[in-house]
């Protein structure tokens, strides 16, 4: 049966990088079949909209979206405000495909261990930031300027349903790590993460094979420099996911080595998501063959596990990517004395190669 990837390459970097997410999938599964299409700026600039009614179309009718990245400079200005890349093409992506669940691994590569600005032992991490997606202070409404736009209005909302099924979905990845969630709300002030904590609390008493204890955020970020290895699977609401995921990150070395699946609920044969690397576009230098592809690759990783059930490609994946770093291939962004620098396509090409 047919696998169908909507690849939407994006802006700035995204082309260049998903060109070798694609490669290295093709490798792994040559059954996989891609479609491209405009998404971000290059869409807006394409036909004044940064998510085409096409683009949306194939997304809904595809098993799984690749996105590369979008946005940059060149937008930040568009009015109305909702034709800017990261609002009209990203927020609106994840709610008209009810992507309500965003995984984020923040695993630190061995080979890459000296890039951690945590030195040594102390930088080395294996952790998952569970963030809810379609919900919180980002899709909260009213959202306004008031008084001749003097006042700002956001709202940050949310349910008991919306909490259960981003719970559910942090107790099945953690069955399947170390059975640990940390939840993470700010319940001494808000009341959103008071519902947050009791929703959780009341899950945890049904799940006992899994342990759940909660903290506040400020204090988790600062947990999150002081001693990382004590997290495991960090489960949390939209904007502290948003700031905590890019924290844990920062702790293995380069946002250009991680990747991130935004899923959807079960359906027949595995979990609808769109995958695509943290980093932004980085349109300083799009276009150099400088950017680091590891992200993309292993967000295709995610994607052959999380959506087709192959873990062994998956895996396989993972292993190239270690293999390519072990051997000494670096691209700028953790490029060191010793190291051999490469190019996108370069990494891209060795990291197939070592998947034989």
């Amino acid at each position: 049966m047919p696998k169908h990837v909507a690849v939407l390459a994006g802006d700035g970097i995204g082309p260049e990088v998903t060109a070798e997410a694609v490669k290295v999938l093709r490798a792994v599964d040559p059954t996989l079949e891609f479609e491209d299409a405009l998404v971000g700026g290059a869409a807006y600039d394409d036909g004044g909209h940064p998510l085409p009614a096409s683009t949306l179309d194939l997304c809904k009718k595809s098993d799984a979206v690749l996105l590369g990245a979008v946005g940059g400079p060149k937008w930040d200005h568009v009015e109305p405000a909702h034709l800017r890349p990261e609002v009209g093409a990203l927020l609106a992506l994840r709610a008209e495909l009810h992507l309500f669940a965003n995984v984020r691994p923040a695993k630190t590569l061995k080979p890459l261990l000296n890039a951690s600005p945590l030195k040594g032992a102390a930088g080395l991490v294996d952790m998952v930031v569970m963030r809810e997606l379609t919900g919180g202070i980002y899709f909260g409404q009213p959202r306004e300027r008031r008084d001749g736009g003097k006042t700002a209005v956001d709202t940050c909302i949310y349910s008991v349903h919306e909490v259960e099924r981003i719970a559910e979905q942090a107790f099945m990845i953690a069955r399947t790590r170390r059975h640990e969630i940390v939840s993470v709300d700010k319940a001494n002030v808000l009341e959103t993460s008071r519902l947050w904590r009791e929703v959780v609390s009341d899950m945890a008493a049904k799940n006992p094979d899994v342990k759940v204890t909660h903290m506040l955020v400020d204090n988790c970020a600062m947990q999150l420099v002081r001693n990382p290895q004590q997290f495991d699977v960090i489960l949390t609401e939209n904007m502290f996911g948003d700031i905590l995921s890019d924290e844990a990150s920062m702790i293995t070395g380069s946002l250009g080595l991680l990747p991130s699946a935004s899923l959807s609920a079960m359906r027949e044969g595995g979990m609808f998501g769109l995958y695509e690397p943290i980093h932004g576009s980085a349109p300083d230098i799009a276009g150099q063959q400088r950017a680091n592809p590891i992200a993309a690759i292993l967000s295709g990783a995610m994607m052959l596990r999380y959506t087709f059930g192959d873990n062994e490609g998956a895996t396989r994946i993972e292993a190239a990517v270690e293999e390519t770093l072990d051997a000494g291939l670096r691209t700028a962004d953790i490029f060191e004395k010793g190291t051999r620098l490469v190019s996108t396509q370069e990494m891209g090409q060795a990291i197939v190669t070592r998947l034989g």
